[in-house]
This record gives C-alpha cells, structure tokens and sequence, in this order.
C-alpha cells in the first residue's frame, strides 16, 4: 500500500502560481510512477502530468504544458507539481496518483493508477 496526502492548495488570482505537494508514505516511493490528476465539478477527473520512477521520463497533457511542471524528490518521497500562470479553467480538485507497473509512454487511464490521494482544491478566481 502507498498512501498520499497532497497539500498547497489555494485561492489565487488568474495569473499567479500555487505550488502542490504530495507525500507518499507505505512502499517504496522511487518504485512508483507519479502523477496529478485534476477534476472539476460535473467534469470527469483528467490527467495533467506524470514523471517516472527516477525522474527521466515527463509528460503533460495539453492543457498544462509550459506552464505546468511536475519533478520529484525520492529522499523525501515527495512529488511536486508547480503551477504558474494560472487560469479561471484550471480550477479543480487536483489528485496525486501513483503507479507500479512501468511502461513505455503514458498511460492517462484514470482506472491504470494504483494509489489516489484526497485531493487539494485549487481555485483561481478571474
């Protein structure tokens, strides 16, 4: 079992920045592919990054690229995700996930994810 608890969650005006974390506690972090999901009321929930076990390999959907990043620290089995220039559309409960089996690409599927965190709600006001 992996639990996560995500924080830095917030209100901020559209165009600033919030920085998320999750910590990750149970089994071994660095064997587990990370990522952030994101959902909004009446939306399903989304993809918006992963990062693999050591870091090599990143990906980002559409809608968070260049001005989303995603990196992690495995000595303090945290992942982050920092968000900047934020907008009004990126409001959402954002989820960390966590994943054992590895692949070659991305796997957006919410059901392909082992381990869910609560959520920390993100909101950007216009």
């Amino acid at each position: 079992q992996v639990q996560l608890v995500e924080s830095g969650g917030g209100l901020v005006q559209a165009g600033g920045s919030l920085r998320l974390s999750c910590a990750a506690s149970g089994r071994t972090f660095n064997d587990h592919t990370m990522a952030w999901f994101r959902q909004a009321p009446g939306n399903e929930r989304e993809f918006v990054a992963d990062i693999t076990r050591n870091g090599a390999s990143i990906f980002y959907a559409d809608s968070a690229k260049g001005r989303f990043f995603i990196s992690r620290d495995n000595a303090k089995n945290t992942v982050f995700l920092q968000m900047n220039n934020l907008k009004p559309e990126d409001t959402a409960t954002y989820y960390c996930a966590a994943r054992t089996r590895q692949i070659v690409g991305v796997d957006t599927t919410v059901s392909s994810w082992d381990y869910w965190g609560q959520g920390t709600q993100v909101t950007v006001s216009s």
